[in-house]
């Protein structure tokens, strides 16, 4: 007689905190890359791992961060703990994620205060950027297969992915994709309401132009009032890529407030760049040298709380988007558009990771590694540190 098989996990099923912020600890720790690729590591352990929550589930999350403000892999770490264990969940997996590049950043930052230098990391990021590229390519050809769901739709993220490369902005890209889906899908709706019964309106959250114009150059009394309310600010309005952060970055400290140089500024984005984790922890740099432990404490407070509370007051909504068929259709628009993104992302970085024989042929180790062997992203990653050394010791 054949024994019973453990029964494998249910997707959406709840489970117990410390899971979760024991997950998202390890992950914030090794997370390198960006956005592209925490979100494929998210994927490799909650939806092929662990089966917390399924692919299309994961796509749709994915497609709600991209729809709020803030860093969209702190969001997917949090909606993925809200979904696993409630508001204690969100708790635990944003402040999991968080934490170890927040501590490692301050580390870094009391150096800088200390010595006026930034650590020079070049043989670190050289063994772990074709890791990622690998890392970020395996979870997209999963991902593609859910979202791409027709024609339209591949064309939709196409376009986007050659649009983005050159030079559009990936927010309009992102929308843009998403409405165009949604309209075609409801168009025979759409011509039963042309009489003017009424039609759908999408509210897109719009930043006054006042906050984004530069101010004029000044020079501010430092309070750390005025810290944690600017950081606030930025973590409520800010949409797209790191290049977007660092201009809120310098229009505040730099330019408005005067409490920045623009070295001190540059300084602070290679530190986020040579750090794992989100990027959100450039203030919690920025925090430490404009006011001490106190100002990096508030900083990092407040950068981050506005996404803690926009994912905690959206996520519940986010099955409801599947029962509206145009809801619906925005929603795969943006997934698939998110993805042409991710694409043309990891081919700009693998550009700048992919530059020798031996990086290309770690890349492609690690593909191998990860499809064939389902190897953890964890461990190579930590392997292409450790490649990244050697090479380091013996040149």
């Amino acid at each position: 007689m054949t024994p019973p098989q453990p029964a494998e996990p249910s997707p959406d099923a709840k489970g117990p905190v410390r899971e979760v912020a024991l997950l998202f600890l390890r992950l914030g720790a090794v997370a390198f890359g960006g956005p592209a690729a925490h979100i494929a590591m998210f994927r490799d352990e909650v939806v092929t791992r662990r089966k917390w929550i399924s692919n299309q589930h994961f796509l749709d999350l994915l497609g709600a961060t991209n729809l709020i403000p803030g860093p969209n892999s702190s969001e997917m770490a949090l909606h993925v703990g809200y979904v696993r264990a409630g508001w204690r969940g969100l708790l635990a997996a944003g402040l999991g994620f968080a934490l170890p590049a927040t501590l490692i950043v301050l580390a870094l930052a009391v150096l800088y205060v200390e010595y006026g230098t930034t650590p020079a990391a070049e043989w670190l990021l050289y063994g772990i950027k074709p890791v990622v590229i690998a890392i970020i390519a395996q979870a997209m050809w999963g991902l593609l297969r859910t979202a791409v769901k027709g024609r339209l739709l591949a064309v939709i993220g196409a376009a986007v992915f050659a649009l983005y490369l050159l030079g559009f902005n990936e927010i309009a890209l992102l929308f843009g994709g998403g409405a165009i889906y949604m309209f075609v899908q409801n168009a025979a709706r759409l011509r039963r309401l042309r009489n003017g019964i009424g039609a759908p309106i999408i509210a897109l959250s719009c930043i006054p132009g006042a906050l984004l114009a530069p101010a004029a150059s000044s020079s501010a009394t430092f309070s750390l009032g005025t810290l944690f309310l600017t950081f606030l600010k930025i973590g409520a309005v800010w949409y797209g890529s790191g290049y977007v952060l660092l201009a809120f970055l310098r229009n505040d400290f730099v330019e408005r407030l005067g409490w920045l140089t623009s070295q001190q500024l540059l300084d602070a984005v290679a530190i986020g760049q040579v750090t794992p984790g989100p990027v959100f922890t450039t203030a919690t740099f920025i925090g430490y040298v404009t006011g001490g432990l106190p100002g990096a404490l508030l900083a990092t407070v407040g950068i981050f709380l506005p996404s803690f509370v926009f994912v905690l007051i959206t996520n519940p909504f986010i099955p409801r988007l599947r029962r509206s068929p145009w809801l619906s259709g925005l929603l795969d628009g943006v997934n698939v558009a998110a993805l042409g993104l991710m694409a043309a992302v990891t081919l700009e970085l693998g550009q700048d990771a992919l530059r020798d024989g031996v990086t290309v042929a770690l890349a492609a180790s690690a593909a191998v590694l990860l499809v064939r062997f389902k190897i953890n992203s964890t461990w190579l990653i930590l392997g292409g540190g450790i490649i990244g050394l050697a090479r380091s010791l013996l040149s």
